[in-house]
Formats: C-alpha cells, structure tokens, sequence
C-alpha cells in the first residue's frame, strides 16, 4: 500500500494544530474474534434484517469488505489473521482506508468466551501475535490497570518490552487504556480520573519515538475527557465505542466525544450488531461532520432501513432513548 491513507491525511493536519470538523476520524474494531471467538462475527440477516444465525468467518469478511469500499471509516482494525486475509486478497489495494490490527491480547478481553470467567480476575498480559508477520503498519496495543500493584506491575512491563519490539518490526501503535476491569469502589467521575492518571504516568516514562499515535479510552464523560485531551495537547485522544445500547446512544457518543476534544471513536459491537453496517456507519460521519445532529441521524437511518425493507431491532421511539448514563447529561434534547 503506497497510497497515503485518509487517516494519515486527518491526523497530520490535527497535529499541526489544523483540526476541522470533518477531520473527526472513525474507525471500525472488527478484532472481538481475539476476545470471544465464534460468536464475536455477529448475526447472521436474511434480507429483511432478521437473525437467522451466527456469521461465518468468510461472512464477516464479506462485511470489513464492504464497508472498507464504501469508503467512509478512516482506520478499519481487525485480528492479524483477518487483516493478512483482507490484504492478500487485495481489500486495501489503492483504499484510503488505514489497515491496523490488535497487536495483544490481555485476559480482560477474553470475556465473551462461552463458559469464560476471565472478567472475574484482574487483567493479565498476554500476547498472542508475532509483530514481524503483521501485514498493517499500524496496530494496537491495549492495557488495563487495576490499582493492584502486582497485576499492574506485570501491564506495565509487558508494554515496556513490546514497544521495541514493534519498533524493530516497522510497526507504529495505538494505546487503548481500559477502565478497570475489577470493583474498585469508585464512581463513575473517580475513575475517569484514576484512568487520566495511569495514562499519564504511563507516558511520561516514553520519549518521543515511543510514544502511541493516539490513545483510545472509555468515554468517562466530558470533565474526564476534557481533563485528558487538555493535559497534553501533543496527545490525540479517541473514545471507544463501548456496549451496543441504542443507535442514538452511538450517534450522541460521536457528538459528545467530538464536542469535548476527542479527535475520533472506534466502534466494535454498536457497528457490528447493527441492521444495516454501512447505512449506520454513512450516519455517524454525518454527526461527526456537524451534518445531523444524534437524533436526526436516529430518524435517517430508520428511514434507510425501511427503504431497504429491513426491520429494525427496535421501534424508533425505543431507538430515541438513551441508554447509557454517562451520556445523559450533556445530551441535548430536541434537536
């Protein structure tokens, strides 16, 4: 791939201080078969949208496919074997769109495996690909810390071997910080401000050529994102997409990431399990972009999926309620 990617096109210009509003990047995290195996492809539609079974593997390729030639996403993330599949068939040939794959796996991410109680203990770090293989450039990388110096001890010393490494391999990355993956007995608002600070301990120790081309983080609302992207303008921050929730839950967390400083969002599962990936997808640049505010994207791609004949998983008064708590209170109502 000798094209210069979308992605490195938005992110030079935010660098250098030049951010628009249609720089807001989007990627798509299709790499859940690293934490739950089979399942994780997603359901299976006939088409009118109805379940009929889980996707294959072949089928869920089908998807990245897709949606890497429609064009809209900026980074499309995927496991090391789906991207070296994707790619020796051709998918990135001439795309604007930027390859990355999961670099390592930590046990954290292993919940959805059926029968699994990996979630039950704190976060282990594990590494199950061989960087100089990786057929992308750019990977991530992902930790998860919690307040429990011995767990958090081995976290922090599995990155510090795995960045030479992919140094040596050509490999640059992004770091995605989870929110603890154990009880710690803080609100909401507390951890978002125990993630800032092992985010920043963490880069303090990196020099320059170290560091992550961005960050990936929960959305702990706007005081903790804000903290965050205002500590160090030289750190591009980016939100996850989270759980499914409702389509206005993933149209107000585009809005809401973009209005409190976050410079992209990358969604797993509120893209994946949507009736219709492209439409919701096309919908989502339109919020990132100022074009449809959350609720009138909610309305936009109802209207899509009827066009298409798809019945959606939930009526559109469900569809216009949010979901999710943290994103009720900077939601603006009516419009």
């Amino acid at each position: 791939m000798t094209n210069k990617t979308r992605y490195e096109e938005k992110i030079g210009r935010i660098r250098a201080g030049g951010y628009r509003k249609g720089d807001f990047m989007l990627a798509d995290a299709k790499d859940a078969d690293l934490s739950g195996g089979i399942l994780t492809t997603g359901r299976r539609r006939d088409a009118s949208g109805r379940a009929t079974g889980n996707r294959s593997r072949q089928e869920f390729l089908a998807e990245i496919k897709a949606l890497v030639e429609q064009d809209v996403v900026d980074i499309m993330l995927a496991s090391t074997s789906n991207i070296e599949a994707l790619a020796d068939s051709g998918v990135f040939d001439g795309s604007k769109v930027m390859p990355a794959f999961r670099a390592n796996d930590t046990t954290d991410v292993w919940g959805i495996i059926r029968g699994g109680r990996y979630r039950d203990m704190p976060s282990r770090p594990f590494r199950t690909t061989d960087l100089a293989k990786a057929k992308a450039g750019l990977c991530l990388y992902s930790m998860t810390f919690n307040n429990d110096a011995e767990a958090d001890l081995a976290t922090l010393e599995a990155y510090r071997c795995f960045r030479p490494e992919a140094r040596a391999a050509g490999k640059k990355h992004f770091l995605e910080i989870f929110n603890p993956n154990m009880p710690l007995g803080l609100s909401a608002a507390e951890t978002g401000m125990y993630v800032n600070d092992c985010i920043a301990r963490t880069l303090a120790g990196l020099t320059k050529d170290e560091r992550p081309e961005f960050l990936k983080v929960a959305y702990n609302g706007p005081a903790a994102l804000e903290e965050l992207v205002s500590h160090d303008t030289s750190i591009i921050v980016g939100v996850l997409g989270g759980g499914t929730g409702t389509h206005l839950d993933t149209f107000e967390l585009v809005s809401q990431a973009e209005r409190f400083g976050a410079r992209l969002a990358l969604f797993g599962r509120k893209i994946n399990m949507a009736e219709h990936q492209p439409a919701l997808v096309a919908w989502m640049r339109a919020v990132a972009g100022g074009d449809a505010s959350p609720r009138e994207a909610v309305r936009g791609y109802h209207g899509d999926l009827q066009k298409y004949g798809i019945s959606p998983d939930r009526s559109i008064d469900d569809d216009l309620v949010i979901s999710e708590e943290v994103l009720k209170a900077e939601a603006r109502p009516g419009n």
